[in-house]
C-alpha cells in the first residue's frame, strides 16, 4: 500500500527513504530460516540455501554483513560470507526485526519483481554457473540480487510497477520520461546509487553503471551479436576491437545477461527486445542462437516449476502461445466519436422512435429504425434481435456492420445463462477486459464468432415488463467512447418506448 507521505523527488531523498524500508518476509521461510539458524547441526551452507527462498531476507543479510565490514574488506559475495562476518546470533536478530507475514499480503509487485529476480537466477545457473564453475557462488547471488534496489521500492510504492510495466514494456513509453514523471529521477541512476551505497557485489555495481552511464560497449556488442547466423563474420569484428572483445568476457556480465534476458521475457519471448538479449547471450557464450534459445526456454520452465505462483506472471507460461505474441499490448485507442452528420442522422431516428402515436406500421420497420439510430449513435457493429412468446429463441431482425452470416441468426436462450439472465427481465451487461473471461464461457459462440473483441454492449428491452427484443452492439471491438456510451443508453431507452408506442396502438 502507499505510504500517506509524498514521495521523493530526488536520489538523495529516495535512497534516505529506501534505506529506511523493512522487507516483509513470508512467514512460512521466516520461520524455517528462524529454526536452522538456533539448530547447531545446520552447515552455514544449510542456512544459505533456506534463505534463498526468501530474496529479500537475503538481501537484508548482505546489507547488513557490508555495512558492518571495514573499508580494508570486500564487499560479501555470498550469504555463506555474509553469515560468517555477521555470526548466527546477529543474524537472527536480524532476522527478528523483519516482518514476518503470509505471502499473499506481501504486495503483488514486490512479489512479482522477487519472481522475476529468481527466473534471472534459474537463467544463470543454468547457462553460466557450469562454465564459470569456480565462480558459480558470484553468478548465482549477483543474479539473484540484481534487482534488489528496486524491492525497497515496490514494497513502500508497489502501484508504481503497474504502472511503469503499463506505460514503459506495454505502452512504448520512453523508460527515461516515465521515470522522471514518476520518480523524480532516471531508475538505473537510482539502483546504482542504492547499489553502491548498500555496498551490493561489484558485479552488480558494473552492471548498473554500463546501463546508465556507459553503453557504447554494449550498444557495439548488440550490433555485432545482430548477425548471429555468422559466427567467423563475428569472431573477426570482436578481434578488430580488442576492448570490446575483452569487455565480452568479463565473467560480471553474466548477471547483466540473465537479468535482461529474465525481464525482457516478462513481455514476450518474439519481442525485439528479448531477441536483443537473446542474441547478445548467444555471443558471450559463442552458441547458435536456436541452440540458445532452446536452452533459454528450458531454464524458463524449470523456473516456472519451482517459482510460478497463481496470482503472479512467469513467462514459462507464454512459451506454449505464438513466437510474436505479447502478454503486455498497447492499450486500444478508443473509438471515435460520431461525427456532427452522424449525430443528426441519430437526432432524427430517435425523433422518429419517440413519436406518437406510433409511425411503424411492423415491427420490421421498428427495428429497423432503432438499428440505424444506434448505428448511426457510434455504434459500428449491431444486432437487433427479437424474442419469441416463450422466450425459447432469439432472431436477428436487424443487423449493421456485420458479415452477412448474421442475417437469419438463431440463439438458444437456454443455451447461455447471460441470455437467460437477460431474457428475465430488462438489463444491461457491459463487457470489457475486467470481466470479460468471467462471461465469456456463458455467451453463445455464434455471437462471440461475430463480434470478437473484449468490449461489447448487450442491453435487453421490454414492454409491459415483459423483455422482447435484445441488441447487441459495439465499437470494433475498440474501447467504448463516453459520447458512443451516452448515445447508446439514450436510444435504448427510445427503443423502449418505440415498443411501448407500437404494442398500444391497437388498444
Amino acid at each position: 500500500m502507499s505510504t500517506a507521505k509524498p514521495m521523493p523527488r530526488s536520489l538523495d531523498g529516495w535512497i534516505k527513504h529506501l534505506d529506511g524500508v523493512r522487507l516483509p518476509v513470508p512467514a512460512a521461510a521466516h520461520e524455517k530460516v528462524r529454526r536452522a539458524l538456533g539448530d547447531n547441526r545446520r552447515s552455514l551452507r544449510d542456512i544459505a540455501d533456506l534463505t534463498q527462498e526468501s530474496p529479500a531476507l537475503a538481501l537484508s543479510l548482505l546489507r547488513e554483513a557490508n555495512a558492518t565490514s571495514n573499508m580494508l574488506s570486500s564487499p560479501a559475495e555470498s550469504l555463506e560470507v555474509a553469515l560468517t562476518r555477521l555470526g548466527l546470533k546477529r543474524a537472527e536478530t536480524l532476522l527478528n526485526r523483519l516482518p514476518a507475514v503470509p505471502e499473499e499480503e506481501i504486495p503483488q509487485a514486490l512479489r512479482q519483481l522477487l519472481l522475476i529476480s529468481q527466473h534471472a537466477t534459474q537463467q544463470a545457473n543454468g547457462l553460466f554457473a557450469a562454465r564459470l564453475a569456480r565462480l558459480w557462488q558470484e553468478v548465482h547471488w549477483c543474479s539473484l540480487l540484481f534487482l534488489s534496489p528496486l524491492w525497497p521500492l515496490l514494497a513502500s510504492h508497489p502501484e508504481l510497477f503497474a504502472n511503469w510495466e503499463k506505460r514503459v514494456l506495454g505502452a512504448g513509453e520512453p523508460a527515461l520520461k516515465v521515470e522522471r514523471e514518476l520518480l523524480g529521477v532516471p531508475l538505473l541512476q537510482l539502483c546504482q546509487r542504492l547499489a553502491e551505497h548498500w555496498k551490493l557485489p561489484d558485479w552488480i555495481i558494473q552492471g548498473y553503471r554500463l546501463l546508465s552511464d556507459d553503453r557504447r560497449l554494449l550498444v557495439k556488442a548488440l550490433h555485432i551479436a545482430r548477425d548471429n547466423e555468422h559466427p567467423l563474420q563475428q569472431q573477426q569484428q570482436l578481434d578488430a576491437n580488442p576492448i570490446l572483445g575483452r569487455w565480452l568476457t568479463q565473467p560480471g556480465n553474466t548477471v547483466l545477461l540473465a537479468n535482461g534476458l529474465a525481464i525482457s521475457a516478462h513481455v514476450g519471448w518474439g519481442d525485439d527486445h528479448s531477441l536483443r538479449w537473446q542474441r547478445l547471450t548467444g555471443l558471450f557464450l559463442k552458441t547458435p542462437l536456436d541452440e540458445l534459445q532452446q536452452q533459454v526456454h528450458q531454464h524458463a520452465a524449470q523456473s516456472g516449476r519451482l517459482h510460478a505462483r497463481g496470482d503472479l506472471w512467469h513467462p514459462a507460461e507464454a512459451l506454449l502461445w505464438p513466437w510474436h505474441q505479447q502478454r503486455l499490448r498497447p492499450e486500444p485507442v478508443a473509438a471515435p466519436t460520431p461525427n456532427a452528420a452522424a449525430l443528426d442522422d441519430w437526432r432524427r431516428h430517435c425523433g422518429e422512435l419517440l413519436r406518437e402515436p406510433s409511425p411503424f406500421a411492423n415491427v420490421v420497420q421498428l427495428s429497423a429504425c432503432a438499428r440505424d439510430a444506434l448505428h448511426s449513435g457510434g455504434m459500428s457493429r449491431v444486432l437487433v434481435l427479437l424474442a419469441d412468446r416463450n422466450h425459447s429463441r432469439l432472431m436477428v431482425q436487424q443487423q449493421a456492420g456485420m458479415p452477412k452470416e448474421a442475417n437469419g441468426l438463431q440463439l438458444d436462450p437456454g443455451q447461455s445463462q447471460v441470455l437467460r439472465r437477460l431474457l428475465s427481465q430488462a438489463g444491461q451487461l457491459r463487457l470489457g477486459p475486467d470481466n470479460m473471461a468471467q462471461f465469456s464461457a456463458l455467451l453463445p459462440g455464434q455471437l462471440k464468432g461475430l463480434l470478437p473483441g473484449n468490449y461489447l454492449l448487450l442491453r435487453s428491452l421490454a414492454v409491459n415488463g415483459r423483455v422482447a427484443m435484445l441488441v447487441v452492439a459495439d465499437q470494433d471491438g475498440a474501447p467504448f467512447s463516453e459520447l458512443g456510451l451516452r448515445a447508446f443508453a439514450k436510444t435504448a431507452q427510445c427503443i423502449e418506448r418505440a415498443l411501448a408506442a407500437f404494442a398500444s396502438r391497437g388498444r
